[in-house]
């Protein structure tokens, strides 16, 4: 009898290590050629990245610091550049200076659906007569009292309504309904959502902006950009790292809590970043604990060491609007903080005038004499150009 357990156990013990080297080789066959798949998506990846580069480089400075600025519209008609090249160059050049994106207000809004599609297409059919890439077109449509397309979309509530009185599932549905609506009239970019967890310190500047408490930003705020972002609107979460309820159009917000506490308040934008939205929109708060007495959008260390080093993050950095009065009665006025924003690493400038020439022109003239500088110039437009790409607005051919 022990002879024959002896052998059943040799048997069973050959038929185990048998399978488990059938399995191995199997596993070793699969995991070679996943990481073929893997090396040739790479070299795909850095030849593109390689051609992209080169596309930038070559680029004329004066495109490419247009490329930089999101500014406001005139009207709600027809669209054209109320201003030329030579006005940031110094030159006599003629040429209509076109932004690298547009923001439209209330009053940018036209009366009935088929208008706006006939102003959205006014501004696609002027970029092309002049062959001038083609800009991004956002406007804020959050829900609420934060509504600029309200007169022409379906009803959106609020943040801190919709979280109180719809399900994840349910908000998804309306998020992606004014996504079609949106993409129909010729939208690509919203700037939303607000995924600031709602305190006392904000509650009453954000006035019903937020969704809530951390895991109801989480939840309903990851909704809100799967919605939009897979029907073709970009999504751009705001405002990093924070306000107060101190208005940054009229003062500047101080954020006074400690470093762990403000680390810990920006969790909602750390863990909301991970699923890649398109892009994210500082404020003008200044952090006592962090880079202090420097506004966000002007700050180095929240722009690049904690969002691109620390969170890893690689879409676009958006400055808010660098002619707020938070930012003018506190020593930077709008040409000084076009250049703060750029080394900081901002990668696009938002400008609530319908002119950029000026701030253009001094950006245009300190890269001209800093090579560093126009570096990160560089950097900042290549991240723009691949935006484009991925939104339908570039044909990438072009930087083949």
């Amino acid at each position: 009898m022990k002879t024959k357990s002896f052998c059943i156990l040799g048997l069973s013990f050959f038929l185990l290590t048998s399978c488990t080297d059938r399995q191995t080789k199997k596993e070793i066959r699969q995991h070679a050629a996943a990481a073929t798949v893997q090396t040739y998506i790479n070299q795909i990846k850095k030849e593109r990245d390689a051609a992209l580069a080169s596309y930038v480089e070559k680029l004329p400075l004066e495109q490419k610091i247009a490329q930089l600025f999101i500014e406001n519209l005139e009207g709600n008609t027809s669209f054209r550049s109320y201003e030329t090249i030579g006005a940031m160059t110094g030159t006599k050049d003629d040429r209509p200076l076109i932004a690298g994106g547009y923001i439209f207000f209330s009053y940018n809004i036209a009366d009935s659906r088929e208008q706006m599609k006939s102003y959205i297409k006014s501004i696609r059919d002027y970029c092309d007569l002049y062959d001038n890439i083609q800009p991004y077109l956002c406007v804020d449509q959050e829900g609420g009292w934060v509504s600029r397309l309200k007169k022409l979309n379906s009803s959106l509530p609020s943040n801190e309504s919709l979280a109180q009185n719809y399900d994840v599932s349910a908000a998804y549905q309306l998020y992606q309904e004014q996504a079609f609506e949106m993409k129909e009239l010729g939208f690509d970019m919203n700037l939303a959502p607000v995924v600031e967890v709602c305190t006392d310190d904000n509650k009453d500047f954000l006035d019903g902006r937020s969704f809530g408490d951390l895991s109801q930003v989480i939840a309903y705020g990851l909704a809100c950009v799967n919605a939009y972002e897979n029907n073709g609107i970009a999504t751009v979460l705001k405002h990093f790292p924070g306000n107060t309820n101190t208005d940054p159009h009229t003062g500047l917000p101080e954020i006074t809590l400690s470093e762990a506490e403000l680390k810990a308040s920006v969790e909602s934008f750390r863990q909301l970043l991970q699923y890649n939205p398109s892009a994210l929109l500082m404020s003008h708060a200044r952090t006592s604990a962090i880079d202090k007495g420097v506004p966000a959008c002007l700050s180095k260390v929240w722009v690049t060491d904690i969002l691109r080093t620390e969170y890893a993050y690689e879409g676009l950095i958006f400055s808010d609007d660098i002619f707020m009065g938070a930012l003018a009665d506190n020593g930077y006025p709008p040409e000084l903080a076009a250049i703060r924003a750029i080394e900081a690493g901002v990668d696009c400038i938002m400008i609530s005038e319908k002119r950029f020439a000026k701030a253009g022109k001094v950006l245009y003239n300190r890269a001209k004499e800093d090579a560093a500088f126009e570096a990160k110039i560089d950097q900042a437009v290549k991240r723009i150009i691949k935006y484009k790409i991925e939104a339908g607005l570039f044909d990438e051919q072009k930087i083949r």
